[in-house]
């Protein structure tokens, strides 16, 4: 068995070592210290203890500009150039001559048709589905194709069963901003729940936006509990996984949170993190987020 985890988080890349704009260097982050011992950097962005691999996945593609979410996640998901396909980077919804390219190539697509065995763990809040219902269709990339090929979105029951996860871990959120009463979850608890999850498919996807937000400094109020709150959850997810029998990618489509000194993106490689049964394989093949699709599809068999 070689089940795949796929943790996307947001606009994280490897920036400069600077402890005024780099977070990472600022604050401290476990996952990086206690893992590889060493936090990454455009000095030193190759990291490994010999199980686990960090290293620096291209997100500009040959193309001018900014990388962008819409065309960046398409790249990760659908293992193809979507920047130059469109002419540019774009985003953050999907750009719209790479929409039937999503509904055929997307990785969730992928292992459903070959495996019967694909799963989004995310979980949506009633006012997603009443806006989807009201004929509106800008949606994210994996929200979109989940949606065009009848892939089902979790609801609030599956978190409660235990079965999805809130985008933000921990539910609180939901709880203040949504109206919701979910029992608030650490962060650990979270990730070992994906990790049961995860056990269950072939692939299963997560993905993490806050980490953008925080790039953006639009969430400053609670940086630093969100910081630390995706610092507990990847920590208990690469210190716990079962390494003979799951590999795990955190992966991201560009950078942003790694540079606070400006508030958009920037053109620095994207993160990505493997661990696990196939993990150095693919760490020794991807070297830009076009090929993280076809590395998982060869080596997690």
């Amino acid at each position: 068995m070689n089940n795949i985890l796929m943790v996307f988080i947001d606009g994280v890349g490897i920036g400069k070592k600077d402890k005024v704009s780099n977070p990472f260097f600022k604050y401290g982050f476990k996952t990086f210290e206690k893992i590889f011992n060493d936090i990454p950097s455009l000095e030193n962005h190759r990291l490994t203890n010999g199980t686990h691999f960090l290293f620096p996945t291209d997100a500009n593609l040959d193309v001018d500009g900014l990388p962008q979410s819409g065309t960046g996640q398409t790249s990760l998901y659908c293992g193809f150039n979507a920047a130059k396909y469109a002419g540019k980077h774009f985003g953050p919804f999907p750009y719209s001559t790479t929409i039937p390219i999503l509904q055929k190539e997307n990785l969730l697509v992928y292992f459903r048709d070959k495996y019967r065995s694909s799963y989004f763990a995310n979980a949506y809040p009633k006012v997603f589905f009443d806006y989807i219902k009201s004929g509106k269709s800008r949606l994210s990339v994996t929200a979109l194709t989940c949606k065009l090929v009848g892939i089902r979105l979790n609801r609030v029951s599956d978190i409660r069963n235990g079965t999805a996860l809130t985008a933000e871990i921990t539910n609180e959120r939901w709880n203040q901003r949504l109206g919701y009463k979910l029992p608030v979850v650490k962060p650990e608890t979270a990730a070992r729940r994906l990790l049961k999850i995860a056990k269950r498919y072939k692939f299963t996807l997560y993905e993490y936006y806050l980490s953008d937000h925080l790039g953006h400094l639009r969430l400053a109020n609670e940086f630093n509990k969100l910081f630390n709150d995706l610092d507990d959850f990847l920590f208990t997810l690469l210190t716990e996984l079962n390494h003979k029998k799951m590999t795990l990618i955190i992966c991201s489509d560009h950078g942003n949170l790694e540079d606070l000194s400006t508030k958009t993106h920037t053109r620095n490689p994207a993160l990505t993190i493997t661990a696990g049964k196939s993990a150095k394989q693919i760490a020794d093949l991807v070297t830009d987020i076009t090929q993280i699709k076809q590395a998982i599809i060869n080596y997690c068999k």
